[in-house]
């Protein structure tokens, strides 16, 4: 099969560029993240044995739990970020609903992921290095209650 487009009827089904996402935060556009990961959902699953039956393993689903989500951007003036962990540090936890959207060239939405009820765990500033000429980044790592597709 020649190239990575397959076709159904019609309608083409072309995978879509990894590179054009907006990230929105209790409803305000949080752009200039350049990497996004942890869009991971995983079932646990519980493996069962019958007795006398030594060929034969059950595997049962126990609970499904869902990856940290990992932001990465460059770092800029704004300090909400900042301000959002240090009040967690401080002992008050705000929770915020956001979605991850996927765009195409245009900047039009083509694919949207929901998380719910998230809140920083992690916060790494940049690594300084005065030999090499990168832009200074920072990674934010937050837990949420339930990702999911949004339609």
């Amino acid at each position: 099969m020649p190239g990575l487009s397959k076709s159904f009827g019609n309608q083409r089904s072309d995978p879509y560029a990894a590179y054009n996402f907006i990230i929105e935060i209790d409803g305000i556009i949080s752009g200039g993240f350049s990497e996004v990961s942890g869009l991971n959902i995983e079932t646990e699953v519980e493996s069962i044995r019958e007795g006398g039956a030594n060929d034969v393993e059950y595997k049962l689903p126990k609970g499904t739990k869902y990856s940290n989500i990992t932001l990465k951007r460059g770092i800029t003036d704004s300090d909400l970020i900042w301000k959002w962990y240090d009040d967690v540090i401080n002992g008050k936890i705000r929770r915020k609903d956001g979605l991850i959207f996927l765009c195409d060239q245009a900047g039009s939405h083509l694919v949207t992921w929901g998380f719910v009820d998230a809140y920083p765990v992690k916060l790494d500033g940049p690594s300084f290095n005065a030999t090499t000429n990168t832009i200074a980044t920072e990674t934010l790592t937050l837990a949420h209650h339930g990702l999911k597709r949004v339609a």
